[in-house]
């Protein structure tokens, strides 16, 4: 059986990850390695739609490159690379942006959330044809599946629409992809916020729990969370949303159930429990950041991992790029 390829990418906006990054996304990139044809792209030129300071950017596109690989993204087993590397997402872009219409984009909710906030004045071009540059990311590689979020199901829609419209004018050209939306993987809440999503655009960074964050640091987030009446370590969503989001914490890392973890603390405090959550959180993401670390202290070889990524990328980029281009009649 011929394997099914698969194709994500995640954006350069930040010096670590965070564990809901990791728990609701990057963990089952990891797993879509074994048995599929995986191509993972740290999308630097979608970043772009935002504030950026040229040194910091950088850094952190290494810091993005180093933690994916340290977290399980193999590049022997997938093909890792960054966007910006491959000039046929910029070239197949523009013929995605010819193809789309101006009613179309305006509808795509992501940039209506984000000009809304800033006002129209404020808002990029770029953020208005975000949605046409994701389409060529994803067709350029000829995706059976594309793993997202419930919230990028209207994009994968988009590019499905134009691959359709492109294919019914001017022949057989591009795969038409589907949305691999991520199981529902366990729901992380921000530490201090305990019903509001673990997310680096919230108001404070105590309630986030950072992969290159050190352990002490960590340990004192989890210590300092905000936990709820009483004593009692109970999942309850409703009436104890903190210690409900310390015992997923635990579960998915450590693998127990929730159950087992209730009984374990029945009858101990709130401190004795956070100081267990603290114990698997740090022991789980030490050698991950060390890892990382030993990536990052090897500029060259990362960078060199990277340039063989795009190497493969580009093999299957540009033969797509050709038949496109051949397809519109541009003349070679």
């Amino acid at each position: 059986m011929t394997q099914k390829r698969v194709l994500s990418g995640i954006q350069p906006t930040s010096d670590s990850f965070h564990l809901g990054n990791y728990l609701g996304a990057l963990k089952q990139w990891v797993e879509l390695q074994d048995g599929n044809d995986a191509f993972y792209c740290i999308v630097d030129l979608h970043a772009l739609t935002g504030e950026i300071e040229p040194a910091l950017f950088r850094k952190r596109t290494l810091a993005s490159a180093a933690q994916l690989i340290a977290l399980g993204i193999s590049p022997e087993k997938s093909t890792l690379f960054v966007q910006s590397h491959v000039a046929e997402h910029n070239q197949l872009g523009w013929i995605m942006e010819c193809l789309a219409g101006f009613g179309e984009a305006s509808r795509m909710t992501q940039f209506k959330d984000k000009s809304a906030k800033g006002g129209a004045d404020s808002a990029r071009v770029g953020l208005f044809t975000y949605p046409m540059l994701q389409a060529a990311d994803i067709l350029l590689y000829q995706a059976h599946y594309v793993p997202v979020g419930e919230d990028q199901r209207q994009h994968i829609e988009l590019t499905r629409d134009l691959a359709t419209r492109f294919n019914s004018r001017f022949g057989e050209t591009f795969r038409l992809p589907e949305g691999y939306i991520l199981k529902a993987g366990a729901k992380i809440y921000d530490l201090q916020e305990p019903t509001a999503k673990m997310s680096k655009s919230s108001g404070s960074v105590a309630g986030v729990l950072e992969i290159m964050d050190t352990p002490e640091a960590n340990t004192k987030k989890i210590k300092s969370a905000a936990t709820d009446a009483g004593r009692e370590v109970k999942f309850d969503e409703k009436e104890k949303p903190g210690i409900s989001n310390l015992l997923t914490i635990h579960s998915s890392l450590s693998g127990r159930s929730i159950a087992d973890l209730e009984n374990e603390f029945e009858g101990k405090g709130y401190g004795d429990f956070k100081g267990a959550v603290a114990e698997v959180v740090v022991e789980y993401l030490r050698p991950i950041r060390t890892k990382a670390l030993e990536l990052l202290e090897d500029e060259k070889h990362l960078i060199d991992l990277l340039h063989e990524g795009a190497e493969k990328a580009r093999v299957v980029a540009s033969s797509t790029l050709s038949d496109t281009y051949k397809n519109l009649g541009l003349v070679k």
